[in-house]
């Protein structure tokens, strides 16, 4: 037979209300109470029924966090495994279990998401970048679904974010640049859809303008958040007639694909060419102190985000 809420509470001396606070983490149930009931839990081996406890809170402890495409190049980037072990790590302090979600395309998914907030899956959901016209974050702000987003919308204010000033870091990357002399300065920028990509391109272009330095397009290299992005990007620009003779690149594991294509022609860095990665910029670095304590921040934001919003979503009424 299994161990119910009131053999935890009676072998405890406390009440079974004590045991539903303790499970649910309640600030009134004192930390020495909390930990007996624990004790007497694992003891007897008593696990709480989730999908009941779900059914009486309207709430499912559950976050969905939204990789972006494709989900196989993003374990690639540390930077996103980063991220990820910081939202994991701060969910199960805070008694939240974590959903992860992609699709290969758009449409596969917004279905996807789709499953999960009509399904009464999740309680709100982490979204691991911002993209122009996004159909998730659209379909997220029309069924006013709690959410926080890496980066920012350009088009849905509603939904919460948490970003840097990716303009003001490309600016102030390309200022130092120019400071030591450099006129002939390129940018390896990330995919053209993606805000970030956008927002660091425009301060790049401002430092620029405002050193009355040329912008020429032939110095612009787009790709992905990956290291070969940044050995193609190399191998183009040594490639070219006119080379640049510093780089501003968009991130970090970028920026050692360009490393790997320059150590590979014989060149050192900072001897012939001067690379500036915008990820360990120190402005950047003064905003978050390590890309796991993001993972941090953004989790503590949604918490306070999804908690208590609950009840007015689609597939919560049915639960």
């Amino acid at each position: 037979m299994s161990v119910t809420i009131k053999d935890v509470a009676k072998k405890a001396g406390v009440s079974p209300s004590t045991v539903s606070r303790v499970l649910s983490n309640h600030p009134r149930i004192s930390h020495a109470t909390s930990e007996k009931v624990k004790a007497i839990m694992l003891e007897m081996g008593y696990h709480p029924n989730i999908m009941a406890k779900s059914l009486v809170s309207k709430t499912t402890h559950s976050l969905g966090v939204i990789l972006p495409k494709p989900a196989e190049e993003l374990f690639l980037n540390t930077f996103f495994m980063e991220l990820i072990r910081g939202i994991v790590a701060q969910a199960n302090r805070s008694g939240y279990d974590v959903v992860l979600s992609s699709g290969s395309s758009e449409q596969e998914e917004v279905e996807a998401v789709s499953r999960l907030v009509y399904g009464g899956r999740i309680d709100g959901a982490i979204l691991l970048y911002s993209r122009k016209n996004d159909p998730v974050v659209e379909f997220l702000s029309r069924n006013q679904f709690p959410a926080v987003l890496v980066g920012r919308s350009e088009q849905h204010h509603n939904i919460i974010s948490v970003d840097t000033d990716n303009v003001q870091a490309a600016a102030d990357a390309t200022r130092h640049l120019i400071q030591m002399g450099h006129q002939r300065i390129g940018f390896v920028s990330g995919p053209p859809e993606l805000v970030v990509s956008l927002d660091r391109m425009q301060g790049f272009k401002m430092a620029l303008q405002e050193a009355n330095l040329e912008f020429h397009k032939d110095w612009i290299v787009e790709g992905e958040f990956l290291q070969e992005s940044g050995y193609r990007a190399m191998s183009f620009f040594m490639n070219l007639p006119e080379r640049p003779t510093a780089l501003v690149v968009v991130d970090d594991i970028v920026s050692f694909g360009i490393l790997r294509g320059l150590h590979e022609l014989g060149y050192r860095v900072p001897r012939r060419y001067r690379n500036r990665q915008l990820q360990q910029y120190r402005t950047v670095r003064a905003i978050y102190a390590s890309t796991e304590q993001c993972g941090y921040r953004y989790l503590s934001s949604g918490i306070q985000c999804f908690a208590g919003a609950h009840s007015g979503y689609p597939g919560q009424g049915s639960r």
